[in-house]
């Protein structure tokens, strides 16, 4: 769907009409919710599993602390931490193609990365 106020595109989640800019990343991220963030994965070709959902929280849990995206080594030592495995960049890729800061960040609902080389 698309606004002509805005020329943004929107999704629907739950009888809300949510905004979208710059790559498809929220316009306002306090609409986020977890339904939301399945439309954007979904938009995305993903669907979410556990690990995505550990990501997510972790990635909305950071910015909250810093007001800015871990990077791609961040995410890596907490999901570590989190599995006890030997985590690395390419289970990061295989769970967000696009790139663990681009694709993560905007199904998390938060802007898009400052830095973001991905996508």
């Amino acid at each position: 769907m698309t606004s002509g106020v805005y020329n943004e595109v929107s999704i629907e989640v739950d009888q809300r009409e949510i905004f979208l800019v710059d790559d498809g990343y929220m316009r306002d991220r306090e609409l986020w919710s977890e339904e939301v963030a399945e439309a954007l994965a979904a938009r995305e070709g993903i669907v979410l599993t556990d690990e995505h959902w550990e990501l997510l929280r972790y990635l909305r849990s950071y910015y909250e602390e810093y007001l800015i995206s871990p990077n791609v080594k961040i995410l890596v030592k907490h999901l570590r931490q989190v599995s006890g495995a030997e985590t690395d960049t390419k289970k990061l890729y295989e769970l967000f193609p696009r790139g663990p800061s681009f694709q993560g960040c905007k199904i998390a609902g938060l802007p898009k990365p400052t830095n973001c080389i991905d996508g």
